[in-house]
């Protein structure tokens, strides 16, 4: 693994929010999803999954360039205005869990 990906920081959150919350949190992370797009260059993934049999439960991967684009995302009003709308919405408080990547079957980045 080469130094630039040990410098990359990857992390799951995992939430369940209300049912009656879902439609709210879906247009939400699409909005949220957008602006790290245009905003947020040091984000180089960010994907958001929704559970097949339960969709109030949510899965987000992202995959920050280092810990300052991290910080930046944490720090980023998107952040916080998706977070005003997420938090309310979850039965318990979002799981966040730090990961190494061990190996990948994904071409680099061009």
């Amino acid at each position: 693994m080469d130094e630039t990906m040990d410098q990359e920081i990857r992390q799951l959150a995992f939430y369940e929010v209300h049912p009656e919350a879902i439609v709210k949190v879906l247009a939400a992370v699409e909005e949220f999803v957008t602006e790290i797009r245009l905003k947020q260059p040091g984000t180089l993934r960010y994907e958001v999954w929704q559970e097949r049999d339960n969709p109030a439960r949510f899965v987000h991967l992202f995959v920050f360039r280092d810990a300052a684009a991290d910080q930046a995302h944490s720090d980023a009003a998107e952040t916080k205005k998706f977070a005003s709308i997420l938090y309310p919405a979850c039965l318990e408080p979002v799981k966040f869990v730090d990961y190494r990547q061990v190996a990948t079957n994904a071409h680099p980045f061009l």
